[in-house]
């Protein structure tokens, strides 16, 4: 019954580095914890680009997230290529454009144009799937802002 005798650890007696090593993970951990709708709220979602049950529920609370955010500020934020192939942020930009200001507009709007871009020049991990459905959703959504940046914001 060898394998019923508890194993020692490599951590039974922690180092000091090792003690400070643990308490940064752990704050850092605590930070992502945050359940609020802030902008502090991590935006694991974006980053889940399957079509696992699992990443479908995460891109749905972090839309949730934007819809509820009423400082927006999460438009200005940057966008990685994992957040164009899942999609959720040019979703809730083109759900959102009625409300965003002339500023805000211009910002969506030069991120979808750059979408495309970014998705073939970033596509590591991505498959050619999610790439062309990136690229076609942000082509979809500048159209859509560029519409509304042109019917409000245009000066004549």
């Amino acid at each position: 019954m060898a394998f019923c005798r508890p194993r020692p650890t490599v951590f039974a007696q922690p180092s000091s580095l090792q003690l400070a090593l643990m308490a940064a993970v752990c704050a850092a951990l605590a930070g992502c914890s945050n359940s609020d709708n802030g902008p502090s709220t991590p935006r694991i979602g974006l980053s889940c680009v399957d079509d696992s049950s699992h990443c479908i529920g995460q891109r749905g609370k972090v839309f949730d997230q934007y819809m509820a955010d009423k400082s927006r500020s999460w438009v200005k934020e940057p966008a990685t290529p994992e957040a164009y192939a899942s999609g959720v942020r040019l979703f809730a930009l083109s759900k959102r454009r009625r409300e965003l200001s002339c500023d805000e507009l211009a910002h969506a709007r030069r991120e979808a144009e750059a979408g495309p871009a970014i998705l073939r020049a970033n596509a590591n991990g991505l498959t050619p799937a999610q790439v062309s459905r990136g690229v076609m959703l942000a082509g979809e959504v500048e159209r859509d802002l560029r519409r509304e940046h042109d019917r409000r914001c245009r000066k004549t």
